[in-house]
């Protein structure tokens, strides 16, 4: 009877564990697609603001300029002041917090990253909305979730839920939970199950509010067999590309921290915004998430100069961005830097030899799965993530070659995932232990 008992409490509260995490799903799915909505609302109508206000000639990019600093200015100040963890993306906090050595403040992080994230990134800051909706998922898992044994398996679900949020891609999200967290995300049956439940449930809310397209969809084209070693090249070019770009990345922060301590916390935000501002204008493409940009890349013909100018600006953009502590995250300028790369090389490369028709659409899906395998290092995750964003599904095996290249080069050249080396960076500012990497045991 004893033993009856037992079974029956467990599957109980089995039960309740998959209904938080249903919760969780549909909780982080609405409030994920209503801050999608509100940001992509603000970056389609930003650029009215001159108009709004009645100014003409130099004085509507001034007049950007201050705007867009005092937006920056304003979510660096947010964060700073209630919830400093709320800086930049949150997946590093939320893995810190699986691991046990950092701690989601849900109180705090969630208004901070819904308010500083619209700030930004409705103003043009080239930053993910990913990086608040992972962060927020965590927040509401840490809600919901905290009387539960495997309370920290279910911020990685609060997570997935907000990748799912974010982009759609429920699968992607599932598998970025088990591939990239890897080191910290304490695996069982039940713990396994709550991710797949928290991510059904956000794709069903996302797809109920912002319907149920693809966000960067794109036509599906067959690339034939002899062009595959292509990819296999165009691989090992974003391997080199995604470890530079990381070291970029942590360069750009310890920069941003020395100006910081030296000069003041908020003249990088100003001095963004007044580079961005105006660029908002002029040059729409170089500012946002850059989601929109990896499609007209894809589908457009644009000539080699600029999309190498692009490339330069969006690389530029994406680290002095993300560096300077407001709330956003490094997915979306990722795919869309990678995308307008790939671009690039496939473009070069049709200079020399003839391309089969919509070649540069399957030169931007490998190449995104490519740079994210490089940079993230989670090959899976990105070749199933950029299938499910573009809905190419005929592009599966290209991006896979892309993808396991770039991993392989940034390995061989000492590269490391981004967020792991994010993760090490906080909590050696913060004086706390490193976690031990699996990798290493």
């Amino acid at each position: 009877m004893a033993t009856q008992s037992t079974a029956t409490s467990t599957q109980k509260e089995t039960l309740a564990y998959y209904f938080v995490a249903v919760m969780i799903g549909v909780l982080t799915g609405l409030l994920g697609s209503v801050f999608h909505m509100l940001v992509g609302h603000s970056q389609q109508r930003v650029h009215l603001l001159p108009e709004w206000l009645g100014l003409e000639g130099i004085w509507q990019y001034v007049g950007m300029a201050v705007f867009c600093a005092a937006m920056f200015c304003g979510a660096v100040a947010l964060v700073r002041k209630f919830a400093p963890e709320a800086s930049g993306s949150g997946v590093q906090e939320v893995e810190g917090a699986m691991a046990g050595l950092r701690t989601v403040r849900w109180q705090r992080v969630l208004p901070v990253k819904f308010v500083g994230g619209l700030m930004a990134l409705g103003a043009g800051l080239v930053g993910g909305r990913e990086g608040p909706t992972i962060h927020m998922g965590a927040s509401i898992a840490q809600v919901l979730g905290r009387r539960f044994k495997e309370a920290r398996a279910l911020l990685g679900a609060g997570a997935a839920a907000g990748l799912t949020a974010a982009f759609n891609a429920p699968l992607a999200s599932a598998l970025f939970v088990i591939e990239e967290a890897r080191n910290v995300f304490p695996y069982s049956v039940r713990a396994y199950c709550a991710v797949l439940i928290a991510c059904g449930s956000s794709a069903v809310m996302t797809m109920l509010v912002s319907g149920s397209t693809p966000f960067m969809q794109m036509a599906s084209v067959d690339m034939p067999m002899y062009m595959l070693p292509v990819f296999v090249v165009l691989g090992m070019i974003l391997g080199c590309a995604g470890v530079v770009f990381n070291r970029t990345i942590l360069m750009g922060l310890d920069l941003s921290r020395r100006i910081s301590l030296s000069v003041s916390p908020y003249l990088l935000p100003t001095l963004m915004g007044l580079l961005i501002g105006p660029l908002v204008l002029s040059f729409p493409q170089a500012t946002g998430g850059g989601e929109n940009l990896a499609v007209f890349v894809a589908n457009h013909s644009i000539s080699i100069g600029l999309l190498g100018l692009l490339v330069l600006v969006r690389f530029f953009m994406t680290t002095a961005s993300y560096s300077i502590g407001a709330p956003a995250g490094i997915f979306a300028p990722i795919l869309a830097l990678s995308a307008t790369l790939s671009v690039f090389l496939g473009t070069l490369l049709g200079e020399v030899m003839t391309l089969p028709p919509d070649a540069t659409i399957a030169f931007a899906v490998a190449g995104m799965a490519g740079m994210f395998a490089s940079t993230i290092r989670a090959p899976l995750v990105g070749v199933v993530l950029v299938i499910e964003l573009t809905g190419t599904y005929s592009l599966a095996l290209p991006s896979l070659l892309a993808a396991l290249s770039a991993s392989v080069v940034a390995a061989s050249l000492g590269g490391r995932p981004i967020y792991e080396q994010l993760l090490e960076r906080t909590l050696t500012l913060a004086g706390q232990p490193l976690p031990i990497r699996k990798e290493d045991m």
